[in-house]
Parts: C-alpha cells; structure tokens; sequence
C-alpha cells in the first residue's frame, strides 16, 4: 500500500540534537534534523528526490521548500513540498502547507491552511478545455 519510507531514507547532512543553526539552509540529497535551525530551509533546484526528516526533537523557525518532508517535530512557517508530505504523531506546523501528496498519523496538528498543489502530469480543468 505505502511504501517503506524508511528502507531507503538517504541521509547525505544530518544536524544533531545539540546543533543550532542560526541561518539559512540549503541542501540536496537527504538533510536529518534533530536540532534547531533558525532560518528557510531549501533543497537545490533540481533534485526532486530531495528529503528533510525533522525528528521529534527537531525544529525550524521559518519556510521549508523541500520536495519531501518527513515531519516529526515543528515547523513554525509555511512548507512547500511538491512531493509528498509525512506527519508524524508528535508534527506541529504553526503554518500553511502546500503538498503534493499528504499523509498524516493521529495527533499531528496543523494550524494553517492545508494546499493540495496541481500534480505534474495532471492537466488542469482549464488547460484541458483550452481550444487548440
């Protein structure tokens, strides 16, 4: 049904429980969070496999644009994720997100507007119609 998201968690920077980060981030690849950041964080343009994991100790002041976001702590900004979205349990977003895809487990809290993005292949209602 879903798939094992943790079978292939591709992990390339990783921010430990004692780290801060006082700044932006940018990143490609997979970023693990277990401390605090400060900041936006972003994925490089171009890889839409990127993931941010954010354990139930992580947490991020600020925007998150990342194609993948696996959610366990708190975000307190919007998040822009393409792809596909995983709230877990202990998830707090103080935000809008706009997704792609969501999938959430009972307990996470959202407060903010929840955004369903067009899909990639999908055309739109208008697009569909318009005279060629």
């Amino acid at each position: 049904m879903f798939r094992d998201s943790k079978s292939n968690a591709r992990i390339d920077t990783l921010i430990g429980k004692a780290g801060r980060v006082n700044g932006d981030i940018e990143f490609a690849g997979g970023l693990h969070l277990d401390g605090q950041v400060t900041g936006n964080v972003r994925a490089v343009d171009g890889d839409p496999e990127s993931t941010l994991h954010v354990s139930e100790h992580g947490a991020i002041e600020g925007s998150v644009e990342v194609p993948n976001v696996m959610l366990n702590g708190s975000v307190r900004g919007d998040i822009y994720a393409s792809g596909r979205v995983v709230l877990g349990a202990q998830a707090r977003v103080h935000g809008n997100l706009h997704y792609g895809i969501i999938e959430m487990t009972l307990g996470a809290e959202i407060k903010g507007k929840l955004v369903p993005l067009p899909s990639a292949g999908v055309a739109t209602t208008e697009q569909a119609q318009a005279p060629a």
